[in-house]
């Protein structure tokens, strides 16, 4: 097990902000168009708020309409782990941070060309590593 996941929740209270811990704790989802990376345009990279893991390029983000940052392939298969999400009445795939196990959203099969996958991540979950910074 990563020292990441070893971590109890009394350390992500502190780390996190409240909005944060429950998106990325409590698998929340931030409420869609209001994200700071919805209308994110800089470039970079995309890395796990909560334990820095690099995990999309800006070179694969794309305006999918959906209210959330979406990415059509991630930097790493190896830093994004995949759940089965049955809740709200639904069966989804949840996206997670590899390292940290911190939820980022879900990816859905209606994506772009080349991969056709829509990673749909939360702003939340993220924090962006500008490339002129």
């Amino acid at each position: 097990m990563s020292d990441w996941k070893a971590r109890g929740e009394d350390y992500w209270r502190e780390k996190l902000t409240p909005e944060q811990f429950e998106v990325c704790r409590r698998k929340g989802t931030e409420r869609p168009f209001t994200g700071a990376y919805c209308d994110e345009k800089r470039p970079g990279t995309y890395v796990c708020a909560c334990c820095g893991a690099e995990l999309f390029s800006s070179e694969t983000k794309y305006d999918s309409g959906s209210g959330w940052p979406s990415f059509y392939r991630a930097l790493d298969d190896n830093h994004i782990a995949e759940d089965t999400d049955a809740s709200r009445g639904m069966v989804r795939t949840e996206i997670l941070c590899a390292e940290c196990g911190s939820h980022l959203g879900h990816v859905f099969p209606d994506g772009p060309a080349p991969t056709g996958l829509r990673y749909c991540v939360n702003s939340l979950s993220l924090r962006l590593d500008p490339e002129d910074e």
